[in-house]
């Protein structure tokens, strides 16, 4: 079974009192994707995925989807179709 669990390359923004903030993300494919907004940032687990850490909600191309920052690494959960 795949896992739902896609590990990106992410573009952040720290600003002078290091809050870390995502810009942009690459997907397994290799495509980038620009956030245009960061709407929310929590502690939270992904039921999906697994794994625990900060969840940002933002949006990409008009669109809302989970990023998550988990200790060292950035994840995102896969769409299956």
């Amino acid at each position: 079974m795949e896992s739902s669990k896609v590990y990106v390359d992410v573009v952040a923004r720290f600003d002078k009192d290091g809050v870390m903030m995502p810009m942009a993300f690459v997907w397994e494919d290799g495509r980038k994707y620009e956030i245009d907004r960061v709407k929310s940032k929590e502690r939270c687990a992904s039921r999906k995925a697994g794994g625990t850490g900060i969840m940002y909600t933002v949006v990409v191309a008009g669109k809302e989807c989970h990023l998550y920052f988990e200790f060292d690494k950035w994840f995102m959960e896969r769409k299956f179709a």
